[in-house]
């Protein structure tokens, strides 16, 4: 399987997960032992992705940024932080929208959600982030394309 289908089966996964019942981290940081979100770079590094992802990214794709013109973009990176936290083991809850309410009528595509994984491949890539945990995390994610994709 192939680093993009991993992410597509990762994105997928992470609004189950993040969604679910994960324990708050009261300070951000990361916690104790080996974990996905200690292996990102525990709360510094996470959000370096996300900022990358968001910033120099997907707001320079123009296949996908018309989606976030009118994003609350510091809060959609919050959240964004909040569910990877969650997904890779940071103790953080997703205070966002699940994914299916979030995305209801816009009207996103195959490949709009390609897009956006292939841009958060490069910030993971920026990140040197390794390659297995890389993995790991878009194994987590994945699952979210069923919510988030509702056009032929």
């Amino acid at each position: 399987m192939g680093i993009k289908q991993a992410l597509v089966i990762g994105l997928a996964m992470a609004s189950m997960a993040a969604c679910g019942g994960a324990k708050k981290d009261s300070g951000g940081g990361a916690p104790k032992g080996d974990t996905l979100y200690t292996r990102l770079g525990g709360e510094a590094g996470v959000k370096g992705v996300v900022k990358d992802f968001v910033e120099n990214n997907v707001a320079k794709d123009a296949r996908i940024n018309t989606f976030f013109a009118n994003s609350d973009i510091p809060g959609f990176e919050k959240k964004l932080y909040e569910q990877i936290c969650a997904a890779a083991g940071g103790g953080c809850t997703y205070s966002g929208k699940d994914m299916k309410t979030a995305h209801a009528g816009m009207k996103i595509k195959q490949a709009d959600f390609d897009a956006l994984v292939e841009d958060l491949v490069k910030a993971l890539d920026n990140a040197k982030v390794a390659d297995a945990d890389k993995q790991t995390l878009l194994g987590v994610l994945g699952p979210m394309k069923a919510d988030i994709v509702t056009e032929q």
